[in-house]
């Protein structure tokens, strides 16, 4: 529960800080301003926004109804600019607040609030708001990974109610402050908020697909910086720092902060006061209708308002599962039940009749396209399949553990299209990419062999400083062979194992290969100490060249291995934890990346026809994570880890990390499904 609760808490705490940090500065401006008939519109906002989360999270708990990815983002992104848009105005009618000498300034704000009520209410709305629905998103989210909702709202409700804390000690606390210089403070920090508020309005709008540039970085942190960290976490409530920002989030937020500052400050200083009139509170002139109106109205109507629309969206979004739409499955029957469904979200009672463990798939029966499975549904149970389904046709198929595929007959859904499909993998499809695999390891692999043989003699002859040149080659060249590591067995451990968990460390007689011969030649051992050790090698090399076509490589290994490389890169080369003295890990991470971009290459036209923006995205990745690590790699000698500066080493992990979470849909992409 707890380890569920601690994600929830810094949401609740960073979204909570956004949100109350705004409010809490208008609640003081105005009770400052001795206008506290204006507090309620403040509430009245503040209540809106919070039913209008707590409605939208119900619409997400109880009904099927989500929105995208993309849709979220468009949509935060766009409740953030135009939450900017109302907190600039604020930070304007502050300044011009702050014009006025002490005895007159509470006349002047009173006035410039009688613009209107619906500042204050959509300015509060905007602010709670956006924070408000990406919090219901995030819990709702986080309570579906974990299965379980109590850690996610447990944590959520102290981060919640710790940022409600540091908000009113502000508020307390500004207070006590003298009124213009309070005016021109709050408005100054009000600006650098609504600078980061843009910067992530605008990311947000990237990660939709509204703004281009979503992949090109100015500022990438991520390597070193724990976004989760409380300090991290911090900031970026506050000031929406975070450490990865596109080139147009930094030109937002420069320009937008070295523009508004600039004026709002100049603006300051170029005014000077003028008397002031009698004092007044603009509730004295209000119209005698709006004093007729009972207080308790507005509030009631914007509690009421969302949370009877989102009772219908429970009512009626709710997906059916009818009767009619249990669908039996057995080895000789498949779809048995099946009738044409309406568009939409649907469930379907997968229930198996026959005496066999059995997949299922609901498939465009022409292309093979799969909308929904289930795996391993065992004989005499029923469980349920949900999917989006819209115009096209559909049908049934079945794959009996043992036996062969059964597809039902098909349906027709009439209507527009929409519903999302995988084009399934079969083993067949990956046949012609894995042998061309084999064929990229079977040729390094004899390049290998030559290589430690040289790397052998080298050291018998005692050319220790030409070794060292040579023993980078090799190990390089068996570096790029990485997406066939679980192939090799146990050649692996022998070729390019390490001394940790050895009982005698590096002094231990099981620690061969690779990094034992990098140990000793950077470590001053002579040449006669080595000689056995490398030429264990070089027959190694020799022997895993011999074995390795006839070891089975699965086909489905392909995919995995797309990011299972650069993951270890990551966890270990970027880290220097492999490092036994050469100081080589980036001239490793450089052949991972190398065996990565090439095994992307024999996947590419599968990958090209199942998500055909996925590989131009992944290619402008490796091009980044390529040229910084050759601007590590100078006259035949690579910077070791540890030396690089703090900003190169963090542009190097985060680019890795980034190439990672692009590469991320391959294996699911390219899963063998037997549908196929």
């Amino acid at each position: 529960m707890w380890d569920d609760a601690f994600p929830s808490f810094l949401i609740g705490l960073r979204e909570g800080l956004e949100a109350g940090l705004i409010v809490s500065i208008l609640i003081a401006t105005l009770v400052r301003a001795d206008a506290r008939s204006r507090l309620p519109q403040v509430w009245t906002g503040v209540l809106a926004a919070i039913a209008l989360a707590m409605s939208f999270g119900a619409v997400l708990t109880f009904t099927a109804a989500s929105l995208s990815a993309t849709a979220q983002e468009t949509f935060g992104g766009t409740l953030s600019v135009i939450a900017v848009a109302f907190v600039t105005a604020m930070v304007f009618w502050m300044r011009r607040s702050a014009r006025t000498l002490s005895g007159e300034i509470k006349e002047k704000v009173t006035g410039a609030l009688g613009m209107g009520a619906g500042v204050l209410i959509v300015t509060s709305f905007l602010a709670v708001g956006r924070e408000g629905l990406e919090t219901a998103l995030f819990l709702w989210t986080t309570a579906q990974a974990a299965g379980e909702s109590a850690g996610p709202l447990t944590g959520a409700a102290i981060g919640l109610v710790l940022s409600a804390g540091l908000c009113f000690g502000l508020y307390r606390r500004v207070l006590k402050i003298n009124l213009t210089k309070f005016f021109t403070a709050t408005g100054a920090v009000l600006i650098v908020i609504a600078a980061g508020v843009l910067g992530y309005g605008l990311r947000d709008l990237q990660e939709g697909g509204v703004l281009p540039g979503k992949s090109a970085y100015a500022v990438d942190l991520s390597g070193s910086i724990d976004a989760g960290s409380w300090y991290s976490t911090l900031v970026q409530g506050v000031f929406n720092l975070t450490p990865a920002m596109t080139w147009l989030q930094v030109a937002a937020y420069a320009g937008y902060l070295a523009v508004v500052m600039t004026v709002f400050v100049r603006g300051v200083r170029a005014t000077t006061p003028k008397p002031a009139p009698a004092r007044t509170d603009p509730a004295q002139h209000a119209p005698p209708s709006a004093r007729r109106r009972p207080a308790w109205v507005v509030p009631v109507a914007v509690v009421t308002v969302p949370a009877v629309i989102a009772g219908l969206a429970v009512a009626f979004g709710r997906p059916k599962t009818a009767a009619g739409q249990t669908v039996a499955v057995s080895e000789k029957e498949c779809g048995k039940g099946f009738t044409p469904p309406e568009p939409g979200r649907r469930t379907f009672q997968m229930r198996n009749t026959g005496d066999k463990t059995s997949e299922v798939y609901l498939v465009d029966p022409a292309t093979n396209a799969v909308y929904g499975e289930i795996e391993g549904l065992a004989p005499g149970t029923t469980r349920a399949l949900v999917a989006t389904v819209a115009g096209g046709t559909y049908a049934w198929r079945c794959v009996p553990t043992g036996g062969t595929a059964v597809t039902s007959k098909a349906v027709r859904v009439a209507g527009g299209g929409g519903a999302k499909a995988v084009v399934p993998v079969s083993a067949q499809d990956l046949a012609g990419p894995l042998a061309r695999y084999k064929a990229y390891v079977d040729k390094g692999l004899t390049a290998l062999g030559a290589q430690t043989r040289t790397l052998a003699a080298d050291i018998k002859g005692r050319h220790l400083g030409r070794a060292r040149t040579d023993w980078l080659t090799a190990h390089r060249t068996y570096a790029s062979l990485g997406a066939a590591y679980g192939t090799f067995e146990d050649f692996d451990r022998k070729i390019d194992g390490r001394a940790d968990g050895l009982p005698d460390g590096v002094h231990d007689k099981g620690f061969t290969g690779f990094h034992r011969i990098e140990y000793g030649l950077w470590h001053g051992e002579p040449a006669a100490s080595l000689t056995a050790p490398a030429e264990r090698l070089a027959a190694d090399a020799a022997a895993l060249r011999t074995a390795f076509p006839r070891q089975h490589f699965q086909p489905g290994d392909l995919p995995l291995r797309a990011h299972e490389v650069l993951e270890n890169t990551l966890q270990f080369e970027l880290t220097g934890d492999t490092d036994a003295g050469s100081g080589t890990n980036l001239a490793t991470a450089d052949a991972d990346l190398a065996g990565t971009r090439e095994l992307l290459t024999v996947l590419g036209p599968l990958l090209t026809t199942r998500a055909p923006h996925l590989l131009p995205t992944v290619d402008a990745d490796i091009a980044r994570l390529q040229r910084l690590l050759d601007a590590a790699h100078h006259a035949g000698s690579w910077t070791p880890v540890e030396r690089l500066d703090a900003t190169s080493r963090a542009r190097v992990n985060g680019a890795t990390g980034r190439l990672l979470e692009d590469l991320a849909p391959v294996p699911d992409l390219l899963e063998i499904r037997k549908s196929a």
